[in-house]
């Protein structure tokens, strides 16, 4: 399985065309959304196409390939307009053997987590991409399709056979 990871897309409407345009490119299954889907929140400035009812229907459209954790700018009611389930704090996947833990990060961060050596902790939230092993464990973090911080570009993570890759939303390597 191929998978598309991707976070904090922020109802930021050019930005989450772009990313479906990715994973048309990659021709991957699946994508997983790690949560910040349609609001910026408070601490962050208005994406530059903030359109969340157009994210709305890019994201129903494609209901069928979205796996998705809750974020901590969703609301209970984007359960109501979004047509797939969005309101789980956290998933444990088991890809190729390996473990992974994957949340948003806000309500799980990794010192909670159960994990042990050769476990993935897997998570958005901070808008920065991120891929280390610390104590035989990977963390991970597709960084943000829409807000990237600390000088980073827009990214999403692709994994296939047991390696996982950050790239730059033109499918250019940033992190592999």
């Amino acid at each position: 399985m191929k998978l598309i990871i991707a976070s904090d897309l922020h109802g930021d409407a050019a930005c989450t065309r772009a990313l479906f345009d990715a994973f048309d490119r990659e021709q991957a299954d699946k994508i997983l959304l790690l949560g910040d889907l349609l609001y910026h929140g408070p601490r962050n400035d208005l994406p530059s196409h903030y359109a969340p009812k157009e994210v709305i229907s890019l994201l129903n459209r494609h209901k069928d390939v979205l796996l998705c954790v809750r974020g901590n700018c969703e609301a209970d009611v984007d359960g109501m307009v979004l047509e797939f389930p969005i309101h789980a704090e956290y998933a444990y996947l088991l890809l190729d053997g390996i473990s992974v833990f994957a949340t948003h990060g806000h309500h799980y961060p990794r010192e909670k987590c159960a994990l042990k050596e050769g476990d993935c902790y897997l998570q958005g939230h901070t808008h920065v991409p991120q891929k280390e092993t610390r104590g035989g464990i990977l963390y991970l973090n597709p960084g943000s399709v829409s807000l990237p911080k600390n000088g980073a570009p827009k990214t999403y993570m692709i994994y296939e056979n047991g390696n996982f890759e950050i790239k730059e939303m033109d499918g250019t390597v940033y992190l592999s």
